[in-house]
């Protein structure tokens, strides 16, 4: 039997009249009908407001206005392919139309993942995020078994170069290399007391240093990292405050905007510390800013999350959308 779907809400008349068009067509072609109410989701609502009632019959689609005449044709090529499918014997197609006579625990929860992704996201996002500026906080309160196994967690997920990190509690919210040329603050080097030589011993150095009182101790996120991060979560906020309605991020302007300056900045500092005779004609040795690692790392983080949540919110959309005619189905024939 054809299963008809209709996209109705409440006090629509011209819903009411294609259903009693399809009521006078079911002994011509018998089906079940299946309506959707579009106020039951919000991206459903924002969809078919202005089109309702749309009617769905297999891989056939009516807006409205719709004539009794339209329906007699979808119906009609409906039922042809689904003659066909049954005399093809095609064990998929049933395998399929079994499936969509039950719902799954798979399917609940998919569905609730469609409705709830991006507060997950957001979550995890901020935990992501927040657990490194926990554990400078736990080791200023002395509790650091705990802080040191935040910082070790991180570890392979960050380089956690000190010079390259925020700093709680000290006497500077960071310690630069000489090299990256801001004046009035304390270097790295100085704030130990150690050679900034260049060599591995003094990255590993850097890398293993987590803080004391006196200068504090550092966030387990790079600084780069925590922009980037930290605006992909301001996104999600205000993705989630404008009701998941804005566009994604054209292409090249996440290209020109987010991977370029990033990129520039990145690069040029480590090709600049390689040694490499033909690079240091071309590139004079560099070391970022806190400002610049920043600003690069909020800008990749940002547009990099306008560019991939609209597209992640079109897929869950439809996943809703799907699961929505398939509950109202079950519930239809039960």
């Amino acid at each position: 039997m054809l299963t008809v779907t209709l996209y109705t809400r409440s006090n629509c008349s011209l819903c009411d009249e294609v259903k009693r068009d399809l009521d006078a067509l079911q002994g011509q072609y018998p089906h079940r009908l299946v309506e959707v109410d579009i106020e039951s989701d919000s991206s459903l609502f924002q969809e078919y407001r202005f089109e309702i009632p749309v009617v769905e019959v297999g891989p056939y689609r009516l807006k409205a206005p719709i004539s009794k005449q339209e329906l007699v044709i979808a119906l009609g090529a409906a039922q042809d392919r689904l003659t066909q499918l049954n005399r093809l014997g095609d064990e998929k197609h049933r395998a399929r139309l079994r499936r969509g006579r039950s719902i799954t625990w798979a399917d609940r929860f998919s569905f609730w993942l469609s409705r709830h992704y991006l507060a997950l996201i957001n979550l995890l996002m901020f935990i992501y995020v927040g657990l490194p500026f926990l554990a400078p906080v736990l080791m200023k309160s002395g509790a650091t078994a705990p802080a040191n196994l935040i910082y070790t967690a991180y570890s392979p997920l960050c380089h956690q170069l000190s010079f390259r990190s925020w700093f709680l509690f000290g006497q500077q919210a960071y310690y630069p290399r000489a090299a990256a040329g801001i004046e009035g603050v304390q270097t790295f080097d100085q704030a130990i007391g150690v050679e900034d030589n260049g060599e591995a011993s003094f990255f590993l150095q850097a890398r293993r240093f987590r803080g004391n009182e006196t200068l504090g101790y550092k966030v387990a996120l790079c600084e780069r990292d925590v922009a980037i991060y930290g605006a992909m979560l301001l996104f999600g906020l205000l993705y989630a405050l404008t009701g998941r309605r804005l566009r994604p991020l054209h292409a090249a302007l996440w290209l020109l905007a987010g991977w370029v300056p990033i990129g520039l900045d990145g690069f040029s500092q480590l090709f600049s510390q390689m040694n490499i005779p033909l690079l240091t004609t071309i590139l004079p040795y560099r070391e970022s800013t806190p400002f610049l690692r920043t600003l690069t790392g909020f800008l990749f983080g940002f547009t990099t999350a306008w560019f991939a949540y609209p597209y992640l919110e079109e897929t869950m959309r439809e996943t809703r959308q799907i699961l929505l005619k398939k509950f109202a189905a079950v519930q239809t024939a039960g």
